[in-house]
């Protein structure tokens, strides 16, 4: 143990790990914030995205035993027999009674009212498109408003599509069972994660960074315990540097959990269906990883010189919600189109985080531009950590209540 120690001083600096041991123990000692930043956010998502799945399912879905309630009006030989082999059992009532199956159609009393031409098995038979008169139409009258009646026009709308198709079919689409689509596990899974995962994580990301590093900086100078810091052996940077690591790991462990909720469920969000993780390679998850921790890194930093110039933790967070507005709205863009190809696009923090994680997620990633969004967010994060410590030098801003 005593080895692991030294070698952790030695590979990040004696000042740096105290202050980094320092932030990491009052965060996990502290029940309250464990619980609200790491565990609640990945139980409340995975509790509410699973209810949202449920109730969404419920709303647009019918039982298996659904029996569309129908009437119809002239209803003919041929068409008695087509529904009776659907298993469709409609009522039929003469004219006079239009009105009051319209009206109860409004009310979800019944689900639909259809309306057959008079002698409709013999203007169908007699019909000649090449006379340029008008073909016998069906009136189907439903509710869009309503599941069943919604669900039951469909079924009849694809049943006499079907028998009109019986009648003069020159040709068939797909006949048969087999697989005319091409797409394989990687595809779905490329399509559906790129384009909700990036904008997902980045708000998971931001919303860990916000709930740590205000408390941190701005928490201690309203308390007045970074006097006591100050005061140490501790040079500004190492105390710059020690709290940004530290808070990037809680802010990733947060992230985690926000994700973790997400993915298990992601099933019922998704009305059931499954999207295979495991067309992601190592090398995939390693290239995520390197981008994740980069961005929050420079959010961290981002947000720890919003946090020192604030004078509370309010205020801190307050002066921060315009960027968690920038970073959701940046986010968005993961859902249009393709990631960019633009090398010079890839210097956009934020911007290019999240087309990194759409391309990597879509099998669509450029290694270079990759790169170039490491780098430029490792640059930015040095930029912002140079005036985090300047800020420390200051005594306007770190004593100014």
């Amino acid at each position: 143990m005593k080895f692991i120690r030294k070698l952790q001083v030695m590979i990040v600096g004696k000042g740096i790990w105290t202050i980094m041991k320092k932030e990491l123990a009052r965060f996990f000692k502290d029940g309250r914030m464990c619980l609200t930043t790491l565990l609640l956010p990945g139980l409340m998502i995975y509790i509410l995205y699973s209810f949202m799945g449920d109730a969404l399912g419920s709303q647009l879905n019918v039982a298996d035993d659904f029996q569309p309630r129908i009437r119809t009006v002239e209803l003919s030989d041929s068409m008695k027999e087509l529904f009776a082999q659907a298993g469709l059992q409609p009522e039929e009532i003469g004219t006079e009674e239009e009105a009051d199956a319209l009206n109860a159609i409004q009310q979800e009393e019944l689900d639909l009212l259809i309306i057959f031409p008079e002698n409709f098995d013999a203007a169908v038979a007699a019909y000649d498109a090449s006379q340029g008169d008008d073909a016998p139409n069906v009136e189907i009258y439903y509710n869009s408003a309503s599941t069943d009646s919604s669900t039951a026009f469909e079924q009849v709308q694809g049943l006499l599509d079907q028998y009109e198709s019986s009648l003069t079919n020159l040709f068939d689409i797909n006949r048969g069972q087999e697989g005319y689509d091409l797409a394989d596990d990687r595809d779905l899974a490329g399509m559906t994660m790129s384009s909700m995962m990036p904008l997902l994580i980045l708000v998971f990301l931001f919303s860990g960074c916000m709930a740590i590093a205000p408390e941190s900086i701005a928490g201690e100078k309203e308390r007045g315990t970074i006097a006591t810091i100050l005061v140490t052996p501790i040079r500004r940077s190492e105390l710059a540097l020690g709290k940004i690591f530290s808070l990037s790991i809680i802010a990733l462990l947060s992230g985690l959990s926000s994700t973790v909720g997400i993915l298990l469920s992601m099933p019922k969000l998704m009305g059931g269906m499954e999207v295979n993780m495991n067309v992601y390679g190592a090398a995939d998850y390693v290239m995520l990883g390197l981008v994740i921790l980069s961005t929050v890194l420079f959010l961290i930093a981002l947000i720890s010189i919003i946090s020192a110039f604030a004078k509370t933790i309010k205020e801190a967070q307050t002066l921060v919600l315009p960027l968690m507005m920038i970073a959701m709205v940046v986010g968005v863009t993961s859902m249009f189109g393709s990631a960019q190809s633009e090398t010079v696009m890839y210097l956009i923090p934020l911007y290019s985080s999240v087309q990194c994680m759409s391309g990597i997620f879509s099998f669509d990633f450029n290694l270079v531009n990759m790169s170039v969004c490491v780098i430029s967010n490792l640059l930015y994060t040095a930029v912002l950590i140079f005036v985090l410590t300047r800020m420390f030098h200051s005594e306007r801003i770190i004593f100014t209540k």
